[in-house]
């Protein structure tokens, strides 16, 4: 695997790691202040689907240890990254949404590289 590539999976790993133990963390009041009401323990299995695919992201490739389970990882949060851009794009401005739509297109294009 290149440096790039390399950068790119400890980044994206750090970046969903960070998020999703930041959700066990975060007040439930701000949680739940999104445009859709959504259940806390959504909440909470989103958090820790983030943090299981961030780890999947670094360490199967890290290891040598099955690494097709990085593209899963990959696919699975594009999956959760869509339902995020969709959501964010429906509460803030638009130019809001730009954001989880760039890490939506980096962990897209991890999960079409890795295949």
């Amino acid at each position: 695997m290149t440096a790039k590539r390399w950068v790119l999976h400890g980044v994206l790993a750090l970046l969903f790691i960070a998020s999703g133990i930041g959700k066990f963390f975060t007040p439930i009041e701000l949680l739940t202040s999104g445009p859709v009401a959504l259940p806390v323990w959504f909440y909470y299995v989103i958090g820790v689907c983030e943090t299981l695919g961030g780890v999947g992201l670094l360490l199967p490739v890290a290891t040598g240890i099955a690494p097709g389970l990085t593209r899963l990882a990959a696919a699975g949060l594009t999956v959760i990254m869509v339902g995020a851009t969709a959501m964010t794009a429906m509460g803030t401005p638009k130019t809001l949404a730009a954001l989880p739509f760039v890490v939506l297109c980096l962990v897209a294009s991890v999960a079409w590289t890795r295949r």
